[in-house]
């Protein structure tokens, strides 16, 4: 069970890194203030380290991790677009980010209580993900 629950919980971890990483690929672009592109290029390099730690971690398991959900991802990618095409602005940027923030804070937690028997590496980087959030959407507020 323990293998099992820290596998799962890896791979939505997984799952979230890469969404954070797509997000901001998705905005940065759009950013005009300087030190807003440079904060969201700050976020996505460290969850590229993340990301790299993650796949050591999978190895580690012979898993391969997980791809986000393709329904999820298609409805970020079109809630950005239209976001977007209706305000281009830091402020709105800023609201892009901060839902998903707040949505992969909500999902994370779940699941370290769903996979409680996950080993205390994966809830340790499970955490590590959600204060990168959490950083992020304190770092974000003032674009609001």
């Amino acid at each position: 069970m323990i293998e099992h629950d820290t596998i799962e919980l890896l791979r939505e971890c997984d799952a979230g890194i890469q969404m954070g990483i797509e997000a901001i690929d998705e905005v940065k672009e759009y950013a005009t203030a300087e030190d807003l592109r440079n904060k969201l290029n700050g976020f996505q390099g460290e969850y590229s380290e993340l990301q790299r730690e993650m796949q050591s971690l999978l190895h580690e398991y012979n898993d391969e991790g997980k791809d986000p959900n393709p329904l999820a991802e298609s409805m970020s990618w079109l809630k950005t677009k239209t976001t977007l095409a209706m305000k281009k602005s830091d402020a709105a940027i800023a609201d892009l980010m901060t839902d998903g923030c707040n949505m992969g804070v909500k999902s994370l937690n779940k699941y370290l209580n769903q996979y409680k028997a996950a080993d205390d590496r994966a809830k340790d980087f499970a955490k590590r993900l959600i204060n990168l959030s959490e950083r992020q959407l304190e770092g974000l507020r003032q674009y609001l």
